[in-house]
């Protein structure tokens, strides 16, 4: 061997890298990137939300003009004009009407509710027909109806109370008609069949037996549909009224045009929470204590 190959020989060892011989160490990498887990990005997407918020509510804070805001929507002097009237009549009005009407449209329901259930098929036409009829029409077009068309096609003079009460409980009985009906076929069959087995007839079995149940499984949606009764009763304005006969929106409505301000609006919103908060809240109870109970059939938002 040369001794030029001898030297090549000897510069190329002094060249690898100390370790095994004939093999390269492989060079240091970074170490790899954290992933952030679902939970963190989940934190860190709600504390988004929460530095949009406060920013959207601090310019809100700093350009609204509150003096204007203040006399448009909360004037002393005209909350001041709207007592005791307000609660005296339009609220004891409202509560009177959306009473009529629930009460109309719980007997009317169940009697539709049964006849949903009959096995004699013009029964059940009958009442299916009602049933869709009346969730398909706007309640302010059965208000039009009862409380003018049916002067004018009959000639018949309705009194004002009446034909609210036929107007809120026609409409609302087909939605309760359905909340019974589904009340009724969640019944367990067991109970049938065990007061059967009791020698009673079929009609002692559903007046004793089944609809009690029916309606314990029911009472969470019944409350709801008073709410939105409640809230219906508002269209009676279009049929006019004495002062006397008046209810929170028509008060509230004769009291904008007289003030020229939103504040009777804003104490008539006020009255309304009055009813509807406290029968949210027991509904909500309702349905704890007796659970969900059936699937109730489709009902009005």
């Amino acid at each position: 061997m040369s001794r030029d190959t001898e030297l090549g020989d000897t510069q190329h060892r002094d060249q690898e890298p100390p370790g095994e011989p004939g093999r390269r160490t492989p060079a240091p990498t970074a170490p790899p990137r954290r992933r952030m887990s679902k939970r963190q990005r989940a934190r860190l997407f709600r504390g988004i939300q929460y530095g949009i918020l406060v920013v959207a509510l601090l310019v809100l804070v700093l350009a609204a003009d509150w003096d204007s805001l203040g006399r448009a929507f909360f004037d002393p002097a005209v909350i001041v004009n709207q007592f005791p009237e307000v609660m005296t009549v339009a609220l004891v009005n409202t509560i009177t009407y959306t009473a009529m009407g629930f009460a109309f449209a719980l007997a009317f329901g169940l009697v539709i509710a049964l006849m949903r259930l009959s096995s004699v098929g013009p029964y059940r036409w009958i009442a299916t027909l009602y049933i869709e009829f009346f969730r398909g029409l706007p309640a302010l077009l059965v208000f039009l109806a009862l409380g003018v068309g049916v002067g004018y096609a009959f000639g018949l003079n309705l009194d004002r109370s009446i034909s609210i009460m036929l107007a809120l409980g026609l409409v609302g009985g087909a939605y309760i008609a359905e909340t019974i009906r589904a009340g009724i076929q969640a019944v367990p069959k067991g109970q049938v069949e065990a007061a059967r087995s009791l020698g009673m007839s079929p009609a002692r079995t559903m007046i004793t037996v089944v609809i009690p149940q029916a309606f314990r499984i029911i009472l969470p949606p019944l409350t709801n549909e008073l709410i939105l009764l409640t809230k219906d009763s508002s269209l009676a304005f279009i049929l006019g009224s004495t002062l006397a006969q008046h209810e929170l929106t028509q008060f509230a409505r004769n009291a904008l045009n007289t003030d020229r301000s939103l504040t009777p609006i804003v104490v008539a919103g006020f009255c309304y929470l009055m009813i509807t908060l406290p029968l949210s809240y027991l509904s909500r109870r309702l349905e704890r204590r007796f659970g969900k109970g059936a699937k109730t059939g489709p009902g009005r938002e």
